[in-house]
């Protein structure tokens, strides 16, 4: 496994992040702790999760995935220090023990915010720690200098932007060179073959000019283009069934069609070769992928070594533009 540098955070990371949005939702303890053991025993070394995993299931309170990662580190001595663990603040989290809104990316909320999520972790430390999303509400001042004092408390190493525009991350990093302030070092956008507008053209640019790291989320979109959900038939019960009919389009197919063919020169599968296009993109780090059981990690890692030629990539290319 050759791990790359997340931007300038001092961290780096497998080709492949573990997402944590399944654990305590769509995987119980049992699977989770199967798939969080497969991934460390074959190096995929960075788990993102967030405060608000898994709060949009009906009686779930959010920092169900949190809770649950932070279960699988207590029972395995020694797993902690091999894992960079990514977890971010800003969604809506209800409110706070005070009455008050429990989201955004005020300080208040930020300094609360960190304490439950490294309490649900059960670290001392976040490797790094996202803003979920902008908040137009809050300076970026007061956001960066919370981020601060987090840093030089021990409580955070490093931070990154999701979600953000190219001229919300530029007005940050203006913000934060002109005061003195952390930089975000990586940012998290959608980002897969189908979905490649939030990504190329300002935003990329700007990333690989001031050296970002670059972890998209929604790496298969949505699951489509693991190449399992062809008709809305497949997707029925799904619950993201809305979502992949959505890409069940001409251009959808198309991409499709170039990842069965690209997988069958590989010995791969569509999802295999889907997460190793992103990850083979000029100035990207590594997409961000779930799974609920070993066998569908087992994508995650084949992935993380899988190198396609320049031919695959002109294909796949042009499949999806």
């Amino acid at each position: 496994m050759q791990y790359r540098p997340l931007g300038a955070s001092g961290l780096s990371v497998a080709p492949v992040v573990l997402g944590g949005n399944v654990f305590g939702w769509s995987a119980d303890e049992s699977a989770s702790f199967a798939v969080l053991d497969a991934a460390a025993d074959a190096g995929l070394n960075a788990i993102d999760t967030a405060d608000v995993y898994s709060r949009w299931v009906p009686g779930h309170a959010g920092g169900e995935s949190e809770t649950m990662i932070g279960r699988w580190l207590k029972a395995r001595p020694g797993a902690r220090e091999k894992i960079v663990l990514i977890t971010k603040v800003g969604m809506d989290m209800g409110t706070d023990p005070a009455g008050k809104p429990a989201v955004g990316l005020s300080a208040r909320w930020i300094e609360q915010g960190v304490e439950g999520s490294l309490r649900r972790l059960g670290v001392d430390t976040i490797d790094h720690y996202f803003s979920h999303r902008p908040d137009d509400a809050t300076p970026h001042e007061e956001t960066l200098a919370a981020y601060d004092r987090l840093i030089k408390a021990g409580k955070i190493r490093s931070i990154g932007a999701s979600n953000f525009s190219a001229d919300q991350l530029d007005a940050a990093l203006t913000v934060a060179d002109r005061e003195g302030l952390p930089r975000y070092s990586s940012i998290q956008p959608e980002y897969n073959l189908y979905d490649r507008s939030k990504l190329e053209g300002r935003l990329l640019t700007l990333c690989r000019a001031q050296g970002l790291g670059v972890i998209p989320f929604y790496g298969l979109a949505s699951g489509f283009l693991s190449g399992l959900y062809r008709t809305p038939a497949a997707a029925e019960g799904k619950t993201r069934k809305g979502r992949l009919e959505s890409y069940m389009t001409p251009r959808g197919f198309r991409i499709l069609d170039a990842l069965d063919a690209v997988a069958s020169q590989h010995g791969a599968n569509p999802a295999q070769v889907a997460l190793a296009w992103v990850a083979a993109q000029p100035g990207l780090t590594a997409p961000i992928a779930s799974a609920t059981s070993v066998e569908q990690l087992k994508d995650l890692v084949a992935a993380a070594t899988l190198t396609l030629t320049p031919e695959d990539l002109k294909m796949l290319n042009a499949a999806s533009s």
